[in-house]
C-alpha cells in the first residue's frame, strides 16, 4: 500500500475486479464517512473523559449552559433541544444529579413542571469541558489548508441539507 492508498481502495479495486459493471465511486465517499465518523466520534470522547464526562452528559449540561443565566431549560424544552426522549433524558439527568452536576427543582408556576439546571460544579465542569473540546476539535481540522476548512462546512450544510 502506497501513502496515497487506503483500505478503502483496496476494498474498490476487490470490488472492481469481481464487478467491473458496478462504479464502486460512491463507496470511495461514504466508506471513509464510515470510518471518519467512527474516529472522531472516539476523538471527541476521549475529550470528554478527560472532564469525567460522557458524550451524553456533554450534551445535555451544554444545552442548559446555551440556555444562559441562570443554566436551567423546564425539562421538556431540554428534551426538546437534546432531542432525547423522556425517558432517556430522565436518565441521563439523574447520573448528572448523582455528579453533582446538574440538579432538578418544581418549577415556579407550575407544581407539575419540573426545571433542570446547571450547578456551579457543574459549570465549571462543562466550561473546561467544552474549552478543549473546541481546542481538540481545532487540532482536527488543523490538518486541512485554510481554503479547504473554509468550503467544507458548506459543502456538509448543502449535503445535509438534503437529507433533512
Amino acid at each position: 500500500m502506497n501513502k496515497q492508498e487506503d483500505q478503502i481502495d483496496r476494498i474498490q479495486a476487490e470490488w472492481r475486479r469481481e464487478e467491473p459493471e458496478i462504479d464502486v465511486a460512491p463507496q470511495g465517499v461514504f466508506g471513509r464517512l464510515a470510518r471518519l465518523s467512527s474516529l472522531v466520534h472516539q476523538e471527541i470522547c476521549s475529550t470528554y473523559e478527560q472532564h469525567g464526562i460522557t458524550e451524553a452528559d456533554f450534551d445535555v449540561m451544554a444545552t442548559l449552559r446555551r440556555a444562559g443565566k441562570p443554566f436551567e431549560r423546564r425539562a421538556t424544552e431540554l428534551a426538546e433541544h437534546t432531542m432525547v426522549t423522556s425517558g432517556g433524558l430522565t436518565k441521563r439527568v439523574d447520573r448528572l444529579i448523582g455528579l453533582g452536576f446538574v440538579e432538578r427543582r418544581l418549577g415556579e408556576h407550575d407544581a407539575r413542571e419540573r426545571v433542570i439546571g446547571l450547578t456551579p460544579e457543574g459549570k465549571r465542569v462543562l466550561d473546561a469541558a467544552f474549552r478543549d473540546h473546541m481546542a481538540n476539535e481545532k487540532i482536527m481540522l488543523d490538518r486541512f489548508t485554510a481554503r479547504e476548512r473554509e468550503i467544507l462546512p458548506e459543502l456538509l450544510k448543502t449535503w445535509l441539507a438534503h437529507y433533512e
